[in-house]
Parts: structure tokens; C-alpha cells; sequence
């Protein structure tokens, strides 16, 4: 291989692709995955600091990512709708005709910066 094929090769390999950080996530602006990858699906633009840090306690929300200032916590509460569950085990879910307490999560500490 002389010099001046070396050159041509080297000048002829083509430009690569930018690259895209993407944040999917779901219609609530919760993030369901980080790709750098174009694949269907509901997504945002980030920049890299942000992908590498790989955040879950993030939402999107108009567009724009907002991480929480608190941590989402999310608990069984007695409730009115929800699943049936046994009065004394809430792991035994029962049909409606049975004796049931009905128990439903309940999401608190949503706080964004």
C-alpha cells in the first residue's frame, strides 16, 4: 500500500452519525429507559452528564426533564376502589363476593426542582 492510497482510504471513510442521548418515557413522564439508540416510542433530548449519570428520580413533563427533590414513595392504603384483598392478609387478593378490604397505592413526595 503506498502513501498516497493510505490518504485516499482514509479520506474516503465516511463521517460518523452525531450522537443522541434519549430519554424514553412513559405518558406520565416517568422514564422507562435511557437509549442512545432511535426507537419507537415516547422520548426526550439529554445531554450527555445526564445520560451517563443514568438519574431515576427524574420526570419529564412539557418536554423538559425535572429531577425530584425528594425521594417517591408509594404505600398501600385502605381505599374505596383498589383491589379486594383477604381482611387479614393483604397478599390473599379474594373475588368482591367474599369479605374483602379493598387497598389501592397511594404515590407521595412528588416535589420537582
Amino acid at each position: 500500500m503506498t502513501n498516497e492510497e493510505f490518504w485516499k482510504i482514509l479520506a474516503d471513510v465516511p463521517a460518523t452519525a452525531p450522537l443522541h442521548y434519549r430519554l424514553y418515557h412513559d405518558q406520565n413522564g416517568v422514564p422507562l429507559f435511557y437509549s442512545m439508540e432511535d426507537l419507537p416510542g415516547t422520548y426526550i433530548e439529554i445531554d450527555q452528564d445526564t445520560y451517563t449519570r443514568n438519574p431515576s428520580n427524574v420526570r419529564v413533563h412539557s418536554g423538559k426533564l425535572y429531577e425530584l427533590t425528594e425521594k417517591i414513595t408509594t404505600k398501600l392504603t385502605h381505599s374505596n376502589t383498589g383491589t379486594p384483598c383477604d381482611p387479614t392478609d393483604v397478599c390473599i387478593v379474594v373475588t368482591e363476593t367474599h369479605q374483602h378490604q379493598r387497598w389501592s397505592k397511594q404515590t407521595y413526595g412528588f416535589e420537582s426542582n
